[in-house]
């Protein structure tokens, strides 16, 4: 007998003790996947006999079930699972894991249970026991089904069992051993037309040929033997789904493309099969295209809906397409949450304005290695996000029909012929229009603002997710930390750093930087030195009156300096007042405000000395380690190097003595090492530190000019804000300083190594290092948003971040094997968080509009990424 069970599922052995339980587990299965109760119940008390502890043991094996499910690995439970009871906990397991639950019941009689039991020697019960198991089992074993046991085998004499043959089935959903090539096309609802020209673009062959029910009038195939992926939504909406269903069942038939559902395509499935169905969102135009059609061709599309299987995984676990997106978590498994999360994402179980589902954009916290691609929200400007890509690009709408090919990661796109549907809610690039504001305090903050899990909308990159655990960390440090709210209108984003250098003695190098902007693209950028102080936001007024005015400041306040974090910079009323008289007197001599007709600008910065903010990680950490370190070994090494200097004495070493016979001079020349990197440590942190008793100590460096009233300044380049910056600092500042930048073309070897001699020169002299950016403020290409800048630090100052002796060979193989996508995308995320803020403050909206952008950057500071990137 063949008995076939699913690779990826919860077996639950079921059977009076003696039935040939764990017999029947060892055969068929191995022994890491099998969990015995009376194991469990050994590990918990040290005598798997012991009664007393069954509670202890199912907690244990119920808690290692879980941890196998998690990780998508077949487990068997060897227990007696005679009661509805027992078996209850194991089918939650296998629906909260999505996992297909298998019952194997052994249904052995009484006597031969009675007879295996009284042949062991570590059992001990008497008979009634048995007796009992089986009425327990008689009582429960034709409601299996109904507790939701998907697969249910039964067994009644040895005979059957022996002769068994177990074989492990793939999921349908696992397409791992095709490889493809892909063309992974995005919603059609029902654009027969963009979707034969987007097929004849992408080189498929298009033949006409006589209806039957193989190929439905066509024969398609591309000559390269690439294969087509439907994301589903092949119905609705558009002037001919009838055609569209034609040629998406020829090509799946003609093995020549694969196909997922799409909620449209569902629906329309319940409609033929006569449920009843609304005829709204465009299924009214499919019903009416499909009248006339056979019931024999009817038959068909309803057959071949039914066998869409919800999500496939291909290319060895490499690429997963859903048609609604599919989580981590999910991929791989099947149950009824997988199939809506496939056909659907996920909801909030709420509706917008248009009556419309709210959704959670899963993307953002997408982290899986996966790529996913996925449609079912129309989009007008494809991004990836996270190795996930939304290619619905609206069609329908009046948009395009989009695919992507893979593993080229190319997008190929076709206009849409006309606007062949109206949506419900307006399909169109988010633009700088007036925020319609509720019935509410223009001034008024409320918890439940920034408390929960949260999604903001922003323009740079669509729905950003802050998860509820982030929120809680936000809320703690707004609520005790940070400055006035009505100065908090931005946070500057986290900076990752350049791919590692495949130089081996660098961990950072400007080629690597220059070549990240060359791959996406761009062929300018603009390298800024890095100064080594604090990052810092300056809100300056013109005077009291417009601070009064714009950021309801207190009296006598013209502005702010605040830290990443949104707290104040300066502690003292005096220090805080005078460095901020000085930044104003400065824009007031180079004619700032009238030359911007502002009375307040919100300028990004660098403050220095780096101690003056880090005086106590300074002190604990950074000095703690240099003055011990290099205190102890002023000690030992020169009695290493005394010792090394002697003669040596030969001596005989008994087997019993333990530890190493150490060259001593080899040990000695390794101390002096390490006492030469731990001075250059030292060395390295002082050179950004001075004594500051006053503002005189202080020197800021702006870099960007955010936004003044009424404007941002994210359109312009990095030259012009450079520039203007040099004009303010111009007007004869101590404390203003312009900082040094060039600019760089990458495609030019010469521009190259002038800029990478400019960053060995800054290094070179004690410098952190530079940050590259593109020329334009703010990038997108057909990936979605570009980096807005990167950063590369010289060598000596790394030494400061990864420790005295980080350039060993041992230790920079480590640190080169280092992460940087959850740098990025964190980056990436804060950048469009941030600026959001600032163009909805100079839009006039109301200030939790743009606190709740502000919020979220702190929020995903909290998120667990190095922070020595």
């Amino acid at each position: 007998m063949n008995l076939k069970i699913p690779e990826l599922s919860l077996v639950v052995l079921i059977g009076p003790s003696g039935s040939g339980k764990s017999t029947f587990a060892k055969k068929y299965f191995r022994p890491t996947e099998v969990l015995s109760s009376d194991f469990c119940r050994g590990l918990v008390s040290d005598n798997e006999n012991d009664q007393t502890a069954t509670k202890a043991a199912f907690e244990v094996l119920h808690f290692i079930a879980a941890k196998r499910l998690e990780a998508g690995k077949l487990t068997v439970i060897d227990a007696t699972n005679v009661q509805p009871s027992a078996r209850k906990p194991l089918i939650q397991l296998a629906r909260q894991y999505h996992c297909l639950p298998v019952a194997i019941v052994l249904d052995m009689s009484e006597r031969l249970c009675q007879d295996r039991n009284e042949k062991r020697e570590d059992r001990s019960f008497s008979k009634h026991v048995i007796k009992q198991h089986k009425q327990y089992l008689r009582k429960s074993i034709r409601g299996l089904k109904k507790e939701g046991f998907r697969y249910i085998y039964t067994f009644t004499n040895e005979e059957d069992v022996s002769n068994l043959e177990i074989e492990r089935q793939p999921l349908w959903n696992n397409l791992r051993h095709i490889k493809g090539p892909f063309d992974i096309i995005g919603d059609i609802h029902g654009c027969a037309g963009e979707l034969e020209m987007l097929l004849t673009k992408m080189g498929y062959i298009i033949e006409e040929k006589e209806f039957d029910y193989e190929g439905f009038g066509y024969n398609i195939a591309h000559p390269e033997g690439r294969k087509a992926v439907f994301l589903g939504d092949l119905t609705d909406r558009g002037p001919d789904s009838l055609k569209v269903l034609k040629i998406v069942m020829s090509m799946v038939n003609s093995e020549s493309a694969f196909c997922v559902p799409g909620n449209h395509d569902i629906k329309l499935l319940k409609k033929l099969n006569g449920k009843n169905v609304e005829l709204k969102h465009g299924l009214d135009r499919t019903i009416e295209q499909l009248e006339g059609q056979p019931d024999k061709f009817l038959g068909h599309v309803k057959e071949f809906i039914n066998s869409l299987i919800s999500h496939y995984i291909f290319d060895d676990g490499n690429l997963v397409v859903a048609h609604g997106g599919m989580k981590e978590s999910l991929q791989g498994r099947g149950s009824g949450k997988v199939r809506e999360f496939a056909l659907f994402g996920e909801t909030t179980g709420e509706t917008d304005e248009f009556g419309l589902p709210v959704r959670y954009n899963w993307a953002d916290e997408y982290r899986g290695s996966a790529i996913v691609v996925y449609g079912h929200t129309p989009v007008t400007e494809i991004e990836w996000i996270n190795n996930t890509i939304d290619i619905d690009t609206g069609c329908v709408f009046g948009g395009k029909l989009t695919a992507l090919r893979y593993p080229e990661k190319e997008l190929v796109s076709v206009e849409a012929l006309y606007k062949y549907y109206e949506p419900v809610k307006p399909f169109e690039s988010v633009t700088e229009k007036a925020y319609e504001q509720p019935d509410r305090d223009n001034d008024m903050l409320d918890i439940t603002d920034v408390s929960g899990k949260k999604i903001l909308s922003t323009r740079l990159r669509r729905n950003i997710t802050i998860p509820e655990q982030n929120s809680a960390a936000a809320i703690e440090v707004m609520s005790r930390f940070v400055a006035d709210p009505h100065w908090l209108i931005y946070l500057p984003p986290t900076m990752s750093p350049c791919e590692t250098s495949g130089i081996q003695e660098y961990l950072e190098h400007p080629e690597e930087a220059f070549s990240y902007y060359r791959q996406r693209g761009i062929d300018r950028v603009v390298c800024e030195e890095k100064h080594m102080g604090s990052r810092a936001v300056v809100i300056a007024c013109r005077d009291e009156e417009a601070a009064s005015k714009t950021f309801k400041a207190a009296d006598g306040q013209k502005g702010i300096c605040y830290t990443r974090t949104g707290r104040e910079f300066f502690s003292e009323e005096d220090l805080k007042n005078a460095f901020i008289d000085e930044v104003v007197d400065t824009l007031t001599q180079s004619e700032f405000w009238e030359k911007f007709e502002t009375d307040w600008v919100c300028l990004d910065c660098e403050l220095m000395p780096w101690s003056a903010k880090a005086q106590l990680l300074l002190k604990e950490q950074y000095s703690a380690v240099g003055t011990a370190g290099v205190q102890s070994l002023r000690q030992v090494v020169p009695l290493l190097n005394e010792a090394a200097g002697r003669e040596l004495i030969c001596f005989e070493v008994s087997n019993e003595t333990s530890g190493k016979n150490m060259d001593i001079k080899e040990l000695a020349a390794r101390y002096q090492e390490k006492m030469e990197m731990l001075n250059k440590y030292v060395e390295a942190y002082r050179k950004y530190c001075w004594p500051v008793n006053s503002l005189h100590g202080y020197k800021l460096a702006p870099f960007h000019i955010m936004a003044v009233e009424g404007r941002t300044f994210i359109n312009k380049e990095h030259l012009w804000h450079m520039n203007e910056i040099n004009e303010i600092c111009k007007a004869g500042s101590n404390l203003l300083m312009a900082t040094n930048f060039m600019e760089v073309d990458v495609t030019n070897d010469d521009s190259i190594k002038g800029g990478v001699d400019w960053w060995y020169g800054l290094t070179q002299n004690g410098g952190e290092g530079m940050v590259v950016k593109p020329l334009d403020f703010t990038v997108k290409n057909e990936n979605g948003l570009i980096q807005p800048a990167v950063k590369c630090r010289g060598r000596e100052y790394l030494r400061i971040i990864y420790g005295p002796e980080y350039m060993l060979d041992k230790n920079m193989k480590k640190l080169k094997k280092r992460s940087l996508g959850k740098k990025r995308s964190l980056a990436l995320r804060e950048y469009a968080l941030g600026v959001e803020a600032l163009e909805r403050f100079t839009r006039n909206e109301p200030l939790y509009r743009v606190h709740e952008c502000v919020f979220g950057v702190l929020a995903l500071e909290s998120e667990p990424v190095d922070p020595r990137l």
